[in-house]
Formats: structure tokens, sequence, C-alpha cells
């Protein structure tokens, strides 16, 4: 079992910040225009609440982007220590053009499903899907995907 990091993904700064002004943006007009222009009570709470949420996914892709994923010849995991897939459990990883896959990221399939989890900007689980990209460099996740598919390959070869 070994603990060196392989490669490592984190957020660009500059795609960071994008995405979480343009969130914030958006929460901040739509709340205005529900107050600044009241439609009818049940729409003007739905404006509201929308810009609510706009408002807490800029915090939770603030905070998730934060942290960054490291490869290891054991595992993917994040930088907090979070387990999010042993290498031994993946089945497939995908980077194809019409991949369902966060943006400049790849999609990796496990044998077994995990919990739900959601880092906006950097991955997220849903059963045995985990996709890794959003907010990052590409380079970044490139390489990690080609040793990642690299590890994979070679636990096939006997």
């Amino acid at each position: 079992m070994s603990d060196e990091v392989l490669a490592v993904v984190r957020a660009s700064s500059p795609r960071r910040w994008m995405g979480i002004v343009m969130l914030v943006v958006i929460g901040l007009l739509v709340i205005y225009v529900a107050l600044a222009t009241p439609p009818a009570l049940e729409w003007q709470v739905f404006l509201i609440v929308t810009g609510l949420v706009a408002l807490w996914v800029a915090d939770k892709m603030r905070r998730a982007t934060e942290g960054w994923i490291e490869l290891t010849e054991d595992a993917l995991r994040s930088s907090d220590g979070q387990v999010i897939a042993l290498v031994d459990e993946i089945e497939n990883l995908d980077r194809g053009l019409f991949a369902f896959k966060p943006s400049n990221g790849f999609l990796v399939k496990t044998k077994a499903p995990g919990p739900r989890a959601w880092h906006p900007g950097l991955w997220w689980r849903i059963g045995r899907r985990i996709g890794v990209g959003g907010v990052t460099a590409a380079a970044q996740t490139k390489a990690m995907s080609e040793i990642l598919s690299a590890l994979l390959m070679a636990r096939k070869t006997p």
C-alpha cells in the first residue's frame, strides 16, 4: 500500500472565481427581481428561494474548490482524506467527448455504488458513477486520467 501521490487536480483559480461570481450574480439578480418588481406571491417566494439556493451553491463551490483531489497507487481521494474511490474498485474510466462528465474532467465507474456526494466544481458521485472535474485545470485532469488508466491496465494484466 503506497501513499505516494501520483497526480493532483486543483481548481483553476480564474475558472473557480468566475464560477463563484456567476452564481453569486445570478442569486442576487433573481432576489433583486423578486423584490424590485414583485410578481404574484408564489412566484416571488419561488424567485427568492431560487436566489438563495444559487448563493448557497456559490458558497458550497467556494468551500469545495479550496481543496484538491489526489491519486495514489491505491485510491482516488480528496485533500481532506475522504476516499473517493479505491483503484481496485474502479471498473471503467471514460474520457470521451460525449461522456456525461464534468467540464475538463473524466468519469469513473466503480464496481459497487457509494454514498452520494457533491463537491461543486471538483467532483461528484451518484451510485457507481464518479465525475472528476468542473473548474479544474484540463492538463491536470488529463494527466490524472492517463495515470489512472495506466494503473487500471497494470492491474488487469497478470
